[in-house]
């Protein structure tokens, strides 16, 4: 009966996370890789082989090894935490600086209350926002390069004028 209620459930999990866009693990109670959707194969350029049953901080050869990361995770199951929006910006080797967006959240049944009915799980969504950073860190450049222009002009302009007004003045004077 449990073991029904677990492939069901195993299967609706697995479903919805092969639906959605983001980049997603599904984490087992120790942490290992119980599965990972498409979007997270292509985005990180890996296999199925070299991700699944392998410990999320191992995963490319120890890039995932991020100590906030890791109190985060770790504390999810003994806490009954999540965490939303959590920003990690990394260089990978073979695709470059990746900033994203953590989320994680773990899943548990329980058939009866303080009995699991089958072991916790965490998922945890990866939302790349580097284009979008990118793109900001641009404006901001471009946004302190105005204002130092902009800021350099109204002197010139300030300095104009108090020209200007001293000539008039002069003018003024031998009238």
């Amino acid at each position: 009966m449990i073991e029904q209620v677990w492939e069901n459930s195993w299967t609706y999990i697995k479903t919805v996370v092969d639906v959605v866009h983001e980049p997603i693990l599904i984490l087992d109670k120790d942490l290992r890789v119980m599965a990972a959707n498409e979007p997270f194969y292509r985005m990180f350029q890996v296999e199925e082989k070299d991700t699944e049953g392998k410990i999320v901080y191992r995963l490319g050869n120890g890039q995932w090894d991020i100590p906030a990361l890791r109190k985060l995770l770790e504390d999810i199951l003994p806490k009954n935490t999540f965490f939303k929006g959590f920003e990690v910006t990394h260089e990978f080797p073979f695709i470059g600086r990746k900033v994203m967006l953590l989320n994680a959240r773990q899943i548990h049944v329980q058939d009866r209350p303080g009995s699991e009915a089958f072991p916790p799980i965490i998922l945890l969504a990866i939302e790349d926002i580097t284009e979008m950073v990118s793109v900001a860190e641009k404006l901001a450049e471009h946004t302190n390069t105005f204002e130092i222009r902009l800021t350099e002009r109204t002197q010139k302009l300030e300095t104009y004028i108090l020209k200007l007004g001293k000539e008039i003045s002069a003018l003024k004077g031998k009238a």
